[in-house]
This record gives structure tokens, C-alpha cells and sequence, in this order.
């Protein structure tokens, strides 16, 4: 609640709160946070609230009751307050014998005003009103007996002041119902070192009750919460007591009223009165209820199973859940781990797809690669065709020779040896010739190895001979000093090195017989070795230059522009790089870069 300041508007309604004793005392602190938080203090309306002190029992009498009324009244004469609160029973009882000289136009309400004691409740004016309280020692008892059913006694402790004395005689009142299943000793103004002495020799048949006490016999003071905190470190049994703020001091509890519920209470009534609700049309309860207010800790110290505390109990000091104590951060902390579980789920969803292309990728690049050296192998028919029947002839003739000299009945068997062996070394040729067209035109599964450079270079070029023969081209294969391993698949390199031949060949045709040559060579470079394709041709134009390893594009008339995109494709693969130089009219050169085995990793690929 915002309060109205003291500069405010002449027109700002005030409240004056007198409480019965001090500044800091507990019950009072509870008492003003329920009362300022029910106050209704608005632009409209505002509210001033003021509070005063009696400091009973430290100060009491006739003289000093005068001092106060003078006092208030000589500091309130310009600003006379709307209404008066007072709060517990020696406030309402000042108010009353007093109120003559004390505003007599302005409405009392009482709050936390105990009806009973030390006397009986007179009957007061119509503008007095409130809801007093009632306390409930014996029913505070009748709760400990059945948490404790093997208690036989109860120690009833209080002080030696007035106001001990008077709640002593009430205790002693109230708790004779109990005579007969209690033997009930009262510890009255003892010293402060009798009472922790008696305390401490306590054993699991006896309960101690106290309203706390202001002072002992030894003349030292305490607040009624410093004495019950002192009563219940020293008690060798469990400590009930009179009042919600002892709640804290390691006293079990009790049946007892909220000091925050009275001061709402009256904070509530100044609000009906500041409406015009007239005192007496007022329907107030008879009495603030009294509700079971226990210490968790106490009760846990002292045996007492959670299940067996009433369900409307109000229990404090209890260890917040999981989810009372982070229920926000578990909200936020449950939601992030869902969004992060559904984006993590999302993201292998979108793997499992993203991977299932590039297999399907890999499929298809393998099948276009494949039916690119299909292709090659189409356009080498001639060739291949003449390679292979070369040898096949010279078998042949041999074969006749043998059979002319087996049947002229002479003895050649030196000649004999030697067309075998022109038949073995044909025979040789020819396999070894459709052994690299099955390697070439294989479609089996990559299979990714170390292999030589240079050797997949020769055995490229081997394959080209007859082509470079029908072609009229001079193929040589340059012997270079460089060597090394590369991983990757061989059948790839090859058909990349073999389509750039083919091209190297389709350049210098109709060239002179001067620069009808095409060289393929390795050479080593600084970061892993370089196969390369060179020929003396017309060269390429710069313009075409950029778009040369683009798919569908080529210079040929009859080209279909995949045959240098599936070759980036593969040499990329395998973790190189493809480049070109070319000089018009001076002809071209391909450089293919491989990083040595060992040197660097080969990459994911289209094809692998």
C-alpha cells in the first residue's frame, strides 16, 4: 500500500494506530503489514497513517497514562485523526479511560483486543468496534495429546509481572478440564536459571505450554517471543505456546489467531468506515478464528508425521516442493528442453532426409559416371575393336603355323616353342586389354584405396593408344620422377584423366603433324602430386574460360557438356581441384591436383 505523505492534500483522511507495547515486538510487525496492506490509499482517497506506542508493560500507571494522552493530544490538535486503531487490549483500555481528552469525535476499532482477560469486555459505545480474539490454550492442548499420547504431564510456564499473573490465573482456569488425564505443575515468576533448570530435566511424558513472560523473579525482562525462544532451546519436551508469531522460536505451535489476519481485519473496517458505513450496521464476526499453526521443523524434531497435521493447518517453515520452489524455472527450463527436443528431433528428421538425397545423389552421380565411361567406351569401339584384334590375329596366324609344321612330320620343336610363346604374349595383350575396358567400364561399389598416380596414368594412356593410332595423334606419356600414393577410387581418377585425353585429342584434330601430339604426365606440386593433360590445339577461348566445368556446356558441336562437370565432380571428391590453362593458338592444359595418401583427408563426395 502507498501511503499518503505528510505534505498531502487537507482534505487526506488519517488513521492513528496505538499500539500497546513496543516498536519491534513481532505480533505488532504482523499486525501493521496485514493492517497497511488492507488500507485503501488512493488518489481519490488518500490515506495518512500514523503510529504511536505505549511500550506496555515497561511504562504503566495513572501519571504516565496522563503524560501519553498529553502528548497525543498536543501533536495531533492540527491534524485530528478520522479514525483510531488500537491494538491489543491495554491500547482499547487506555482509549476508553482516556477518550474525553482524546478526540472523542473520532471512531475506535480494536484489533487483536483479547475479550476475556484481564477482565471481561464492558460495554462499549457505539463507535467502538471490532473483532476481538479469543485464544485457544485448551484446544492447543487438546491437539498436543493426540500427537503425543504418551504424555502424562504439562508444564505450564509463566512470569511474575501483572500480566503474567493474569494470564497464570487464566491458564489456570482454563486447564482444569484436564485434571485427571493430566498432572498439570504451573512454573509461575520462577528465576530465569530455575526455569531452564526444570526445563531441562523434562522427559517424553511431559508438554510444556507458555504465553512467554516479560520477567522472572530475578527481575530480568524479555519479550514474550525472547522468553518462549529461550523456553523451547532449553525444554527436553515439545513446546506449545499462545500466540501465531511464536511460530519460529522452535515451539511446535498452537491454536492460535493470525496477528496479520487481525490487522486486515481492521484495516477492512477503517475502509467500510471511510466509505459511511455507519459503526453500528457494521456485520462483524463475533470473534477472529483461531487456526492450527504449526513450525514443520517442530513437529518433524518432535515425531510427529506429516500425514497426522490437519489438512487446514497452517504450516510454516515447510521445504517448498520441486515445483513450488522452481515451478517458473521449471515451466521455462520443461518448455526450452521441449523446443530444444523438437529442434533437435527436427534437425535429425531433416539429416535422415538431407542424408537420403545425397545418397540418392551419390546413387545417381555413380550412375552418370558410369554411363559417362560407358560413352567413352562407345566412342573407343574402333580402337578397342582393333586392339583386341591384333592380337587375336597374330594368335590366329601362329596357330596356322604350328599346324603346317605339325603336319609336314619335321622335327621344329624350337619353332614350336617360339609360336607358343607368340601366342602366350598375344593372348596376354588381348586379356590385358579387356581387363582394363571391364576395369573402365565396371559399375560395382567404390571402393576407396591407396593406389600409384602414375600407374592409373600409364594404364589410362594404354587404353587410348589404339584411339591415338586411328586418330593419327602422338599420345606419349611423359616418365617424370615424382611418385606417391592417393586414396581414393582408381577407376575415377582414370575416367577423369581419360576424358581429358579424349578432349586433348578432339583439339589437335586437323592440326598439322607438328602439333598432333598429346602429352599426359605427373608431376609433383608442393601439397600432393598433379596429373595432367596437355596438347598443342587451337586453345580455348577466354570467354569460356568460367564456364567451362559448368554441366551442359561445351565447345564441341556434338558435346553434351557432362564429361568436364562429372570430372570436377569426382576430383573434388577425392579432396583436389581441377584447373585449366590455355593460350589461344598455342593449346591448352588440364591440371588435375590429388593431396598425397597420408597428407589429407578425402572428402564426403557425390560419388562416394
Amino acid at each position: 500500500m502507498l501511503l499518503a505523505p505528510a505534505a498531502m492534500a487537507a482534505d487526506a483522511r488519517s488513521v492513528l494506530v496505538l499500539y500497546s507495547n513496543g516498536r519491534l515486538v513481532p505480533a505488532n510487525v504482523d499486525v501493521e503489514r496485514g493492517l497497511r496492506g488492507a488500507i485503501r490509499d488512493t488518489a481519490v482517497r488518500p490515506v495518512e497513517v500514523f503510529t504511536e506506542f505505549l511500550d506496555y508493560p515497561e511504562f504503566v500507571g495513572e501519571d504516565y497514562e496522563d503524560t501519553v494522552a498529553t502528548y497525543l493530544q498536543r501533536k495531533y490538535a492540527g491534524r485530528p485523526p478520522d479514525v483510531i486503531i488500537a491494538v491489543a487490549r491495554q491500547s482499547l483500555d487506555f482509549l476508553l479511560r482516556q477518550r474525553a481528552h482524546l478526540f472523542p469525535g473520532a471512531p475506535i476499532v480494536h484489533a487483536a483486543a483479547f475479550r476475556a482477560y484481564p477482565e471481561p469486555f464492558p460495554t462499549l459505545p457505539p463507535d467502538v468496534v471490532g473483532v476481538p480474539v479469543e485464544y485457544d490454550p485448551a484446544g492447543t492442548i487438546e491437539q498436543a495429546l493426540r500427537w503425543h499420547p504418551k504424555a502424562r504431564h504439562l508444564l505450564v510456564v509463566t512470569g511474575a509481572i501483572p500480566r503474567d499473573r493474569e494470564w497464570e490465573a487464566m491458564l489456570r482456569d482454563t486447564f482444569a478440564q484436564f485434571e485427571g488425564r493430566l498432572a498439570i505443575e504451573f512454573l509461575a515468576g520462577a528465576s530465569t536459571d530455575k526455569v531452564l533448570e526444570r526445563l531441562r530435566g523434562l522427559d517424553e511424558g511431559w508438554i510444556v505450554f507458555t504465553p512467554g513472560f516479560y520477567q522472572g523473579s530475578d527481575a530480568l525482562k524479555y519479550t514474550a517471543r525472547e522468553s518462549v525462544q529461550m523456553i523451547a532451546k532449553a525444554a527436553t519436551a515439545p513446546v506449545y505456546g499462545t500466540f501465531s508469531s511464536f511460530v519460529g522460536t522452535g515451539a511446535v505451535g498452537g491454536r492460535v489467531p493470525s496477528f496479520e489476519a487481525t490487522g486486515r481485519q481492521a484495516g477492512q473496517i477503517v475502509n467500510s468506515l471511510f466509505d459511511g458505513v455507519a459503526p453500528a450496521a457494521l456485520n462483524l464476526p463475533k470473534a477472529m478464528p483461531n487456526e492450527l499453526n504449526v513450525d514443520l521443523r517442530q513437529t518433524r524434531r518432535w515425531g510427529i508425521a506429516d500425514k497426522d497435521i490437519p489438512s487446514d493447518a497452517v504450516v510454516q517453515f515447510k521445504e517448498p516442493t520441486f515445483w513450488e520452489a522452481y515451478r517458473t524455472v521449471a515451466i521455462v527450463g520443461g518448455t526450452v528442453i521441449l523446443l530444444q527436443a523438437g529442434l533437435v528431433a527436427s534437425l535429425m528428421i531433416e539429416h535422415h532426409r538431407r542424408r537420403k538425397a545425397e545418397m540418392a545423389l551419390i546413387q545417381r552421380g555413380g550412375e552418370l559416371a558410369h554411363a559417362s565411361r560407358l560413352a567413352i567406351a562407345g566412342e573407343l569401339t574402333a580402337s578397342i575393336a582393333h586392339e583386341i584384334n591384333q592380337p587375336l590375329a597374330a594368335i590366329l596366324t601362329n596357330a596356322d603355323a604350328a599346324e603346317m609344321i605339325l603336319q609336314s612330320g619335321a622335327d621344329r620343336r624350337e619353332d614350336l616353342r617360339m609360336i607358343l610363346a607368340d601366342i602366350r604374349r598375344d593372348d596376354m595383350r588381348a586379356s590385358d586389354v579387356i581387363r582394363r575396358l571391364r576395369t573402365l567400364l565396371s559399375n560395382k561399389q567404390i571402393a576407396r584405396q591407396a593406389f600409384d598416380l602414375a600407374e592409373i596414368v600409364s594404364d589410362a594412356c594404354a587404353i587410348l593408344q589404339a584411339e591415338a593410332r586411328r586418330r593419327d595423334v602422338n599420345l606419349v606419356v611423359r616418365d617424370s620422377a615424382a611418385s606417391g600414393h592417393v586414396f581414393g577410387d582408381p577407376v575415377q581418377i582414370q575416367q577423369v584423366l581419360i576424358n581429358l585425353v579424349l578432349n586433348a585429342m578432339d583439339a589437335v584434330e586437323g592440326m598439322p603433324d607438328d602439333r598432333r601430339t598429346v602429352v599426359a604426365s605427373v608431376e609433383a606440386e608442393a601439397d600432393g602430386l598433379a596429373m595432367s593433360a596437355r596438347d598443342r590445339g587451337p586453345g580455348i577461348a577466354p570467354e569460356h574460360l568460367p564456364k567451362l566445368f559448368d554441366s551442359f556446356f561445351s565447345t564441341k558441336r556434338r558435346g553434351m557438356g557432362l564429361g568436364l562437370a562429372i570430372a570436377r565432380t569426382i576430383v573434388e571428391a577425392h579432396g583436389g581441384r581441377i584447373r585449366v590453362e590455355s593460350e589461344p593458338g598455342h593449346g591448352t592444359v588440364f591440371h588435375v591436383s590429388l593431396p598425397v595418401h597420408g597428407q589429407s583427408s578425402v572428402q564426403a563426395a557425390a560419388f562416394a
